[in-house]
């Protein structure tokens, strides 16, 4: 399976990295996207996109509650960052990429994670459409697709993406909580819906959804090290839990297990070969 959202280069691993990821890949993950912040987290995950080549994947982008008066100078970063990354194809399924010094620069594999959170601080509201805005236009130049974060702004998430108005936009709903009408909302618009820990929760509104849409529009993330999945609810959430994740959602969308991994597996992949 693919871990599609993770922030293993997080603190809160700081202790024991090395034996979390040998928990992932015993279970059976064999990529993890990792979504950036701001420019504070690009060193961790590109040290570890070096340490697993292929295998921990970096995303490059600057996440809404990271967005300040100031975002218009993470964003030169990103642009700097993607520019470092451009090669002949500027395609996403090549892994490496030569810097404009000479070194290997592991290959982006999205713009994320970016979008709008209406939840902690409404102060940048006007900043934050613009930052996502500006880096939909990133993801469009250089063939990549967006990984979404939108708590408590579905709409106006929609409405932005509405405005760009290119389908070649498109991507996963990070961290998808929402109605059955918004999940269709988001598949009509060509995104896929991000399944994380939520599913397993008594009261998360999944059960409401996942029954009724189509595995095909589905990836499965956790979120590390936040969200954890039942029985871990509370505790560090960590890449070794989306069996657990998978088994949920492969219960409410009765099927198999496997024929769910398989599924989300390929779903992950599709994004990869996006041109």
């Amino acid at each position: 399976m693919i871990e599609t959202h993770a922030h293993i280069y997080d603190d809160a691993f700081d202790e024991d990295r090395t034996q979390m990821l040998e928990r992932a890949f015993e279970s059976g993950i064999t990529q993890i996207w990792m979504p950036n912040c701001d420019h504070t987290t690009i060193d961790g995950m590109m040290a570890l996109a070096t340490q697993y080549p292929n295998v921990c994947r970096p995303m490059i982008g600057l996440h809404p509650t990271y967005v300040k008066a100031d975002f218009e100078q993470e964003l030169y970063i990103v642009e700097n960052w993607l520019h470092k990354m451009t090669t002949s194809t500027n395609h996403p399924i090549s892994i490496d990429a030569i810097s404009t010094d000479g070194s290997s620069v592991p290959q982006f594999v999205a713009i994320g994670e970016i979008g709008m959170d209406l939840y902690w601080d409404k102060t940048f509201v006007e900043q934050q459409k613009q930052a996502f805005l500006i880096q939909c236009d990133l993801a469009i130049k250089h063939h990549l697709w967006i990984d979404i974060h939108c708590r408590n702004a579905f709409w106006e998430v929609v409405e932005l993406i509405e405005k760009v108005g290119n389908s070649r936009l498109t991507g996963i709903f990070h961290c998808f909580t929402g109605t059955l009408e918004e999940a269709q909302k988001a598949i009509d618009l060509g995104f896929k819906l991000g399944i994380g820990g939520v599913a397993t929760f008594k009261n998360g509104g999944l059960d409401k959804v996942l029954p009724y849409i189509d595995m095909k529009h589905i990836v499965l993330e956790t979120d590390s090290p936040y969200l954890a999945p039942v029985p871990y609810r509370g505790k560090r959430n960590e890449v070794a839990y989306v069996p657990l994740i998978a088994q949920r959602v492969a219960d409410l969308m009765q099927v198999s297990v496997e024929v769910l991994a398989s599924q989300t597996t390929a779903n992950a992949l599709s994004l990869l070969s996006y041109t």
